[in-house]
C-alpha cells in the first residue's frame, strides 16, 4: 500500500497521501488512496472530508462513520479544520509574507485547469469563487536559488494554491500545469517530478472525544531536500 497510516481510531484515519497518488480517481485499475484504504480497513464505510491533487503529497484526514463524517466535514466548513502547507518556489518572492486574494474559476477551454479573475472582469465570470491565502517565506538558499514557502489557505477551491502562487509571480517547482517554461525546465534539472507542495500539518477537534488532534509531517519530495 502507498498509502501510509499515520493514526487511526473507530472514528476516523489519518493518512500520509505521496505524490502521484490520486486522493480517488474513476479511472479502471489506477490505484488511490480510497481504494487502499478500503481494503485494508475493510469498513462498509469511508468518509472523504477533503483531498490533495494527485502530484502533491500530504495528510488527509477520512472519517470511518457517518456521525464523524458530518463533524469533520463541518469543522472544514467553519476553517477549524486548519491545513498547512509547504510550497517551493524559485528565487526569492519580493514581500516575504502577505495575503493573495483572487477569484477563481474553471478554464472555459475544459483543460482541467482554474483560472484567476481579476476584480474587473468579474462580471464575466459570474461562477468565480473568492480565493484567500496566506503566505510567509521560511528559507531562502542563495546557492540554488530557490524559497521555502509555508501557506495557509482561507478557502478551499480548486486548485488554489497553485494558481493563486503562479498569478502572483510565485509558481511551485515542479508545476507542469501552472509553471511556464523557466519553472518546468528548472524542475527538469533538478530532477523534480512532481509539484513541490505539501500539506505538512492537518488539526482538527476529535469528533466524540473532542480533543485536539495535530499531525505533521517532513515532505519526501526531492524539491524540499535542500531545506533539511
Amino acid at each position: 500500500m502507498k498509502t501510509e497510516i499515520i493514526y487511526e481510531d473507530r472514528e476516523l484515519l489519518v493518512v500520509r497521501k505521496p505524490a502521484g497518488l490520486a486522493t480517488q480517481t474513476a479511472r479502471v485499475g489506477q490505484a488511490d488512496v480510497v481504494s487502499e484504504l478500503k481494503n485494508y480497513s475493510r469498513s462498509p464505510y469511508l468518509g472523504i472530508v477533503h483531498r490533495l491533487d494527485q502530484p502533491v503529497e500530504g495528510l488527509l484526514v477520512f472519517a470511518r462513520t457517518r456521525g464523524a463524517a458530518a463533524a469533520l466535514s463541518g469543522q472544514l466548513a467553519e476553517g477549524t479544520l486548519n491545513k498547512q502547507y509547504y510550497a517551493v518556489i524559485c528565487g526569492k518572492p519580493v514581500s516575504e509574507q502577505g495575503e493573495l486574494v483572487d477569484y477563481l474559476d474553471k478554464d472555459t477551454r475544459n483543460t482541467g485547469r482554474a483560472v484567476a479573475v481579476e476584480e474587473q472582469e468579474r462580471f464575466r465570470f459570474p461562477d468565480a469563487k473568492k480565493a484567500v491565502l496566506q503566505y510567509r517565506l521560511l528559507q531562502y538558499v542563495e546557492k540554488t536559488d530557490l524559497s521555502l514557502m509555508e501557506i495557509h489557505i482561507v478557502t478551499g477551491r480548486f486548485h488554489q494554491i497553485r494558481v493563486q502562487m503562479s498569478h502572483a509571480g510565485m509558481a511551485l517547482l515542479g508545476d507542469a500545469k501552472y509553471g511556464n517554461d523557466a519553472i518546468q525546465k528548472r524542475g527538469r534539472e533538478l530532477g523534480v517530478t512532481h509539484v513541490a507542495l505539501c500539506a505538512y500539518s492537518i488539526a482538527f477537534w476529535h469528533p466524540s472525544q473532542k480533543e485536539k488532534m495535530c499531525f505533521q509531517i517532513r515532505p519526501e519530495s526531492k524539491a524540499f531536500s535542500g531545506f533539511w
